[in-house]
């Protein structure tokens, strides 16, 4: 299991959230999931599968990267 979290803090509103994980699920497939939101609301989350890890992981890298451009931060653990 591979994950991502990045942050954003927004002045007016609750810091909101972006995570990316990419699993293997039951069904020899590879998922990634996303999952979005303001910290303490509930969070909106999307799965998309791939047939193999290499589609997956290009396509966590595209989700990531584009959240970083909308102004997301890495989180410091």
């Amino acid at each position: 299991m591979l994950e991502c979290l990045l942050y954003r803090r927004c002045p007016a509103r609750r810091p909101a959230f972006y995570r990316v994980e990419i699993t293997q699920n039951l069904f020899s497939e590879v998922s990634v999931l996303r999952e979005w939101g303001h910290c303490g609301t509930q969070p909106r989350v999307l799965v998309n599968c791939f047939s193999n890890l290499r589609d997956a992981s290009k396509a966590a890298d595209g989700f990531r990267d584009r959240a970083l451009r909308r102004g997301y931060l890495r989180a410091e653990v």
